[in-house]
């Protein structure tokens, strides 16, 4: 695999700290600033409405420009919001400073998904979305833990100038090593872009993304809960546990890249239906600490297959156009967070137990697992053709436009 996809990591993990240490660090923000801790959680939602908007919109603007040129760019918008943040005087200069550390998210995933996938060989497609995802599941594991402990013992403000850093980082990286051959501006434009998104196969594997990953998120948010109230676990156990799912999330997210280049709709399907048993198990599991720590791995891997496959089926069924489609599957990755936030919270304000969450998790699990179906059906139907409708297929799908022709 290219030297080049360890640029890529390393922004991810830049942005993946960044986009969690917030939860960490929440205490200490509204301590510093007067703030309720319920005020200082609307700067986690100012920093999801940012990925959620500026995904697309970048992606659409930029839409003609080189993508190495794009990838340095919004690195350099990471390191503004950051160092906004830092430096910001009060809450609302702190909330609007995460709203703009958020735009550059969904669009650097995206655009660096499709040039990740042109610097390897076909059958090593979604090996290489794997290892671009890697940098998000480390930061996990080690970025966020440190980033929270400097932000403990320095001040918050020390943690984003340290994740200003990770940017820098990132960028000398993306310009030395990000080749110029493999990163040219794209020659379909806004409007190439725009036509991919019109097909149907791009919007059911968007589906598929806001429901699969809002089963993750439904038993996400709540997992300190589940952990110390059902499995009995002391809070201070809270922190090593998340880093166990971040271990499980990186063991999974190789894994599905691994598996994705031999059987794409395969590994989905298999990632979904694993998501559906451990989130329906999550009940049994937490009633001893040592199956919830298992459920935390589980979780964090059975998620995390489906993260590369996802990924390259929005880029396959775009395939004509594949930026501004890559880039809205960040923005379907962030509302599966918060739809999955909310309808696990409705299970819980419901009174069905503090496990409920994974329950509900389980019932989106399985609408992905039959949105995905739909798509495969679609896929099946629009490959059989009659005669004479072979343009109808190259603009839906792409990928098999040759075979048709055939």
């Amino acid at each position: 695999m290219p030297l080049a996809l360890l640029a890529l990591a390393v922004g991810a993990f830049g942005i993946g700290t960044t986009e969690f240490v917030m939860m960490g660090l929440l205490p200490d923000v509204a301590a510093d600033l007067h703030i309720s801790i319920p005020e200082a959680g609307h700067l986690v939602s100012a920093y999801a409405l940012g990925v959620v908007i500026g995904a697309p919109l970048l992606a659409a603007v930029t839409a003609r420009m080189s993508r190495r040129t794009v990838l340095i760019g919004l690195m350099a918008l990471f390191i503004a919001g950051n160092a906004l943040s830092a430096f910001a005087p009060d809450y609302h200069w702190l909330l609007a400073a995460r709203f703009v550390s958020g735009l550059p998210h969904g669009a650097f995933f995206g655009v660096g998904a499709v040039v990740a996938t042109t610097m390897v060989a076909p059958e090593r497609k979604a090996r290489s979305v794997s290892l671009m995802f890697l940098g998000l599941t480390v930061a996990n594991i080690a970025g966020v833990p440190v980033a929270t402990l400097m932000g403990q013992h320095l001040g918050w403000r020390a943690t984003f100038l340290g994740v200003s850093a990770i940017g820098l980082a990132a960028i000398a990286s993306l310009a030395l090593l990000i080749p110029h051959d493999h990163a040219h501006a794209p020659a379909v434009g806004l409007r190439g872009e725009l036509a991919a998104l019109r097909s149907l196969p791009v919007w059911l594997a968007l589906g598929t993304t806001v429901a699969g990953f809002g089963a993750l998120f439904s038993a996400y948010s709540y997992i300190t809960p589940m952990l110390t109230d059902a499995a009995g676990y002391a809070d201070g156990s809270v922190t090593l546990l998340l880093a166990l799912f971040g271990v499980g999330a990186t063991v999974g997210n190789l894994a599905g890249g691994r598996l994705a280049d031999h059987s794409l709709r395969g590994t989905l399907f298999g990632g979904l239906a694993s998501l559906v048993a451990v989130l329906a198990l999550f009940p049994l599991l937490m009633r001893a600490e040592w199956s919830a720590a298992v459920a935390v791995v589980l979780l964090g891997m059975a998620a995390f297959v489906t993260g590369s496959p996802l990924q390259m089926m929005v880029m396959e069924k775009a395939s004509a156009g594949p930026s501004l489609a890559s880039s809205a599957n960040q923005a379907a990755f962030n509302l599966a967070n918060a739809g999955g936030a909310w309808i696990g919270g409705l299970a819980l304000a419901a009174g069905f137990g503090v496990t409920s969450p994974a329950v509900a998790g389980a019932v989106l699990a399985v609408l992905g697992l039959g949105v995905a179906g739909v798509a495969a059906m679609v896929d099946r139907r629009r490959v059989v053709v009659p005669a004479g409708r072979e343009r109808l297929v190259a603009a839906h799908l792409p990928e098999h436009a040759e075979a048709v022709r055939s």
